[in-house]
């Protein structure tokens, strides 16, 4: 089985990138707020009732548009010394946002999924999430292996899954390009302190 959302494209990026943002802070540790962005972006392309969570151009995403999307969300899910390092930061952050500035507050439900449970549980999740057409925020902690280096203490969106004979792999948007992962490797992290996921549902 295979599947990938339509992302969104911003002048030819896979997703968004923080370091479009022009508040520096943003630039460094806005990584929470980039997927909480690219979220409404992609809701905004899949309904036309949504289409005013990106209240720009119209007619295409944009970095400009992203960046000013990004000074809205900023109160919300600002940096801090610690990350955006807990599931209910982001998902208290993103529903006052709503609420807030949006004016959407129950437009959908969010729950947390723990990265300490199994990574079985953690690929029907996804599966699930993703077969309903709804991207994934995924945050990632430390972890032992040096080749995810740049996306330790980093939020980004799980936007794919394919079942291959190696495993469960999946596709994520993160810095503006498209990656792939098999999720094993990503959740075996080597370390007590885990991250997980949010699970979206519109309500």
């Amino acid at each position: 089985m295979e599947k990938e959302l339509n992302y969104p494209d911003i002048e030819g990026n896979y997703g968004g990138n923080q370091e479009w943002f022009s508040y520096f802070s943003m630039r460094v540790g806005g990584c929470a707020a980039a997927t909480a962005c690219e979220l409404l972006m992609y809701l905004s392309q899949k309904e036309e009732a949504y289409r005013e969570l990106y209240p720009f151009d119209s007619g295409r995403f944009t970095k400009a548009g992203f960046n000013e999307l990004g000074k809205r969300m900023r109160p919300y899910l600002k940096p801090r010394r610690s990350g955006i390092n807990r599931l209910s930061i982001y998902m208290d952050g993103l529903f006052a946002y709503m609420e807030q500035e949006a004016k959407r507050p129950k437009l959908f439900l969010m729950e947390g999924f723990d990265g300490n449970r199994c990574v079985r549980d953690a690929e029907a999740f996804i599966r699930g999430r993703l077969e309903d057409d709804m991207p994934v925020p995924y945050l990632l902690l430390r972890h032992r292996d040096p080749s995810f280096d740049d996306i330790t203490w980093h939020w980004f969106m799980l936007t794919g899954y394919e079942e291959r004979p190696e495993g469960f792999t999946v596709r994520f948007a993160t810095y503006g390009e498209r990656r792939e992962v098999l999720l094993e490797r990503l959740w075996d992290t080597g370390y007590g302190e885990k991250g997980g996921m949010v699970g979206i549902c519109l309500a």
